[in-house]
Parts: C-alpha cells; sequence; structure tokens
C-alpha cells in the first residue's frame, strides 16, 4: 500500500506519480496487483469525494499477462463495489452497445435495485456521424433509478500535448452547449455536473444514516469509556487528587473483601466450617479418654490427698482433673484462631487480584496487601488471647452447683463396705475412682458445649468483626502523614498500562470531535 499527498499538484505529475508506483508493485509489465495506491489531493476547485479508480473489466489476457487476469481483475472490482456503502460509477463508452456493458452488468448483480449505481457515458465526442447517445441518456435503452451522465474526456492527442483539466472541462462544456444533439442536456452533462451530482447523493445518503453513524459513535465513545473506567483515569499530580485516588482504592478493595466475607463472593464460608467442622472434630480427638482413665484418675486421686486422706470428697483431685483435662481445649481454641486467620489472609490476597482498580497500581497492591496482613496479625493475637482466656476462666472458676450434687446421688448398684465405721475405706475402690472419672467426664462435656458456642463467637469478634470494621484504619493513618513524592510512588503504573489508556483517550478525543462534527451540520 503506497500513499501520497499532492497539494495543487497538475494531472500529468499525479498521474507520473501514479505510473511510477504501479512500475515499482509489478514491474514494467501489463501485470496488476491488489496493492491499492492512495493518494490524497487538495485542490480549492473540488468538491471532497473519496474516489477509487478501479481497472476496467477485460474479457482476454494479452502478451505479459498471467491467463487469470480476467478473473483477477473482476474478483478485485466486485470486492470493492460489493460494499454497500459503494456508489457505483458504471462507466461504459457510448460509441458501443450498452446491451454488452461489462460495468452495467456487473452493477446490477451487485446493486439490483440500483440506488447506487450512476450511470456513466463516455466517449460521446468519438460516435459515428448520424448516430447519438440520447437512448442511454434519456434512459430509454437502459433506465437507472439516478440520471445517466454523458462525459468528454480529453483526447489521446491532448493528453500528449499536456493540455489541463480546467482547459478541458472548458472545452467539454463548448461541446454540450454547442452540440445539436445534447444542447438541451447540456446542463445535466460533464464531469463538473457528474461531481456535484455525486456531492448531493452523498449528502443525501449521510443524512439518512446520520442517526445509525451517531448511534454507532456513542456506542463506542460508550465503550472507550468504559474501557478506561476499567483501566482506570489519568491521576492528578496533587498530592489532594493523589490521596484522593488511594482511598477510591481503598474502598474499592474493601467493597471486594466483604463480598467474600458476607457472602457476595466465595471464600467466607469456609471460615464457617471451621467452626462447624473443624473445631468439633478437633474436641473429639482430645486425649480425654487417656487423662481420665482408671489408673490417672487413682494416681491424681492419691496424689493431691498427700498424707491426709479427703474427708468428704476429693476436692483436690477433682480440681486437678478437670484442669488437665480443659488445658487440652486449648489446641483447638487456637487451631480454629490460626485457621481463621489463614482464610483471612487468602481472602486478602483474592480481594486484591479481584480489585480491578488495583490492577494498575502494583505498588499501591503490595502496600495494601502489607497492611491488611498486619491488621490481620493483631486481630490474630487478640483473637488467641481471648480464647486462652476462656479456657482458663472455665477452669479457674468450676460450676459449684454440678459437685454439689455428686454427693446426693448415691452409686447405683453398690454394696455397702464391710466395715461402715471407716468412713475413706473405700476411697480406694474400683467403683469408687471409675465414679470420680465420670463425674469429671460430665463436668468437661458440658464445659466442651459451652466452649463450642463461645471460641467461635470469640473468633468472630476479635477477627472477623474486626476484619470488617477496621482492616485498614492503620493504612489511612499511615497515608495521611505521607508526603506528596510518597504518595506519588505508591500509584506508579506499568508503562503499558499507561500508553494504551494515552491511545483510549485520543480515540475518545476523536469520536467526541466526529460527532461535534455531525452534529454541527445534521440540521443545516
Amino acid at each position: 500500500m503506497s500513499i501520497f499527498s499532492f497539494l495543487f499538484y497538475d494531472a500529468a505529475s499525479v498521474r507520473k506519480e501514479i505510473a511510477d508506483e504501479t512500475d515499482r508493485i509489478t514491474g514494467k509489465t501489463k501485470q496488476i496487483s491488489n496493492v491499492p495506491i492512495h493518494l490524497s489531493i487538495y485542490s480549492p476547485n473540488v468538491v471532497n469525494l473519496t474516489l477509487i479508480d478501479l481497472p476496467g473489466l477485460t474479457k482476454v489476457a494479452v502478451e505479459g499477462q498471467p491467463d487469470s487476469i480476467v478473473q483477477d481483475i473482476e474478483n478485485m472490482v466486485r470486492s470493492h463495489v460489493e460494499n454497500p456503502n459503494c456508489i457505483i460509477l458504471a462507466i461504459s463508452p457510448a460509441n458501443q452497445d450498452i446491451a454488452t456493458s461489462d460495468a452495467i452488468k456487473l452493477a446490477r448483480e451487485v446493486d439490483p435495485t440500483g440506488e447506487r449505481t450512476f450511470g456513466v457515458a463516455t466517449k460521446l465526442d468519438l460516435m459515428d456521424k448520424g448516430t447519438n447517445a440520447l437512448d442511454v441518456l434519456e434512459g430509454r435503452a437502459y433506465r437507472l433509478q439516478h440520471p445517466w451522465v454523458g462525459i468528454v474526456n480529453r483526447s489521446q492527442a491532448d493528453i500528449n500535448k499536456n493540455v489541463d483539466m480546467i482547459a478541458a472541462r472548458r472545452k467539454e462544456k463548448e461541446y454540450f452547449e454547442s452540440s445539436p444533439e445534447y444542447g438541451h442536456l447540456a446542463h445535466k452533462m460533464g464531469a463538473e455536473y457528474l461531481a456535484k451530482l455525486l456531492s448531493k447523493h452523498l449528502e443525501t445518503v449521510i443524512r439518512q444514516r446520520i442517526p445509525s453513524i451517531i448511534a454507532l459513535i456513542n456506542k463506542t465513545i460508550d465503550e472507550l469509556n468504559a474501557e478506561l473506567d476499567r483501566i482506570g483515569r489519568p491521576v492528578g499530580v496533587d498530592g489532594g487528587a493523589q490521596l484522593y485516588t488511594i482511598l477510591e482504592m481503598c474502598r474499592a478493595f474493601d467493597r471486594v473483601f466483604k463480598e467474600h466475607l458476607d457472602g457476595g463472593r466465595p471464600g467466607g464460608d469456609r471460615i464457617y466450617g471451621v467452626f462447624d467442622n473443624q473445631l468439633p472434630a478437633a474436641f473429639k480427638k482430645l486425649p480425654l479418654d487417656r487423662h481420665l482413665s482408671l489408673n490417672n484418675v487413682r494416681k491424681v486421686i492419691s496424689e493431691a490427698d498427700g498424707y491426709q486422706p479427703h474427708l468428704i470428697a476429693p476436692e483436690q483431685g477433682y480440681r486437678r482433673l478437670i484442669d488437665g483435662s480443659l488445658s487440652y481445649f486449648k489446641g483447638p481454641a487456637e487451631a480454629s484462631v490460626d485457621a481463621v486467620h489463614f482464610i483471612l489472609k487468602e481472602l486478602v490476597r483474592k480481594s486484591i487480584s479481584e480489585t480491578q482498580e488495583l490492577k494498575r497500581f502494583p505498588s499501591l497492591q503490595s502496600d495494601i496487601a502489607a497492611a491488611a496482613n498486619d491488621s490481620l496479625e493483631k486481630f490474630r493475637d487478640e483473637s488467641r488471647k481471648t480464647v486462652l482466656r476462656l479456657v482458663e476462666m472455665e477452669s479457674t472458676y468450676l460450676t459449684v452447683d454440678f459437685f454439689r450434687k455428686l454427693h446426693l446421688e448415691p452409686e447405683k448398684n453398690s454394696n455397702p463396705p464391710p466395715n461402715p465405721s471407716g468412713p475413706n475405706l473405700d476411697r480406694y475402690t474400683e467403683n469408687y475412682f471409675r465414679r470420680i472419672g465420670s463425674n469429671v467426664t460430665a463436668y468437661v462435656n458440658m464445659v466442651c458445649d459451652t466452649m463450642r458456642l463461645s471460641i467461635p463467637k470469640a473468633v468472630v469478634y476479635c477477627q472477623v468483626l474486626q476484619a470488617k470494621r477496621a482492616l485498614l484504619n492503620q493504612f489511612y493513618t499511615h497515608i495521611g502523614r505521607r508526603e506528596k513524592e510518597q504518595l506519588g510512588k505508591m500509584l506508579d503504573e506499568d508503562p503499558s498500562l499507561m500508553e494504551k489508556r494515552d491511545q483510549i483517550a485520543k480515540r475518545l478525543e476523536l469520536y467526541k470531535s466526529a460527532r461535534d462534527e455531525i452534529d454541527s451540520v445534521a440540521w443545516k
């Protein structure tokens, strides 16, 4: 593809450039090429038109041309005239029978309604004496929806003498005005009239299509604006604008993060799984059976009495057994805290990657991730302290009512001791120790049920709820103290993204300019 621009060039210069470029592409042969040559010709004496000069249709290949040239030329011409936005100038020599016109035949195939076909009759001055083309020009030989226009081109002698186009147009006008056959049509003949006719038709077509053109332009503008919104608008250079942009990015991230927690996006359900599956399963795996085995109960109770046997109930033994059992709860409690912490960190990572507004600022992504994770670490530490306190509180203060009932419940299926005068003689019997183990197990199970409810509440309050409320509070305080240069570093962008935004912005301005220009002339 070659492009040339001519400003007030004469026809000879244009013709020479076309010939030279053709020779450069095809060589000095009679072959053709489908590579177009684009010329921009500027002149104050012509209307604004875009013309496509296609090669004439041929019937046979001459020497130096391939056998396929006939079909090649037709395919090339057809590829252009099939475009529904193309106006077809079907040029036919007036000294030949219009019924044999290949141009008219092809135009009728691609434009059966004739809405975009203009017939042009050339070589009117070369017709035999006594003949004329009135039947064609007046639409009797072959009627078109638009009127036929006859023109008289420069002769080969005029071309050889470099007769300019202005003189040629003047000569053409004189020919029609002085012609006895075409004088009454002189005002509708000639290249100048053809240009005005085409210009008027183009204006009519464009006016008809202005609503669809405006709709297409508006759609494209909306798409470009949406793309700019997606990749982000340019950031202001002043500190206030930069701080505002950072806060907007943080709010966008925070919205996505909360959607994960509240169920709008997946992830928050995993926290419920920790409380509903992981925590109860961990409680079931605690080694309470080993701790409250008969041998261990006997050992703990005996050691708790020391050298003096207990008088009524082995209170110190009970406390040691309960305290030892409840200490096992710390492991599942801390594991729940860590599991929720891991899920929250993962949701922070996913939220950052899913926040479209943040994609353009890799440094800000890192800063927000670091700040969010720091906050989650603090929430985890506070949550761990809270759940451990819950466990310690259960072992520090035992439920009195539970143990008051113990001595009122006689041991079932038990025989009285052989010597009732010794109240502590049966304290080393197997049933006695088994009953103590059973009582402790009952109490520990009661506490376990309480822990299954209180630990999730503590974790949600200290970690999940705090993450929703204050995940970036420290970050907000930190960036509020930063200088403009530091804020600018947080908003550094990928160079390729900046280039893409500039390209979209330029296209957007072009479309807006085109829309304004169309609006300005649409109702004139």
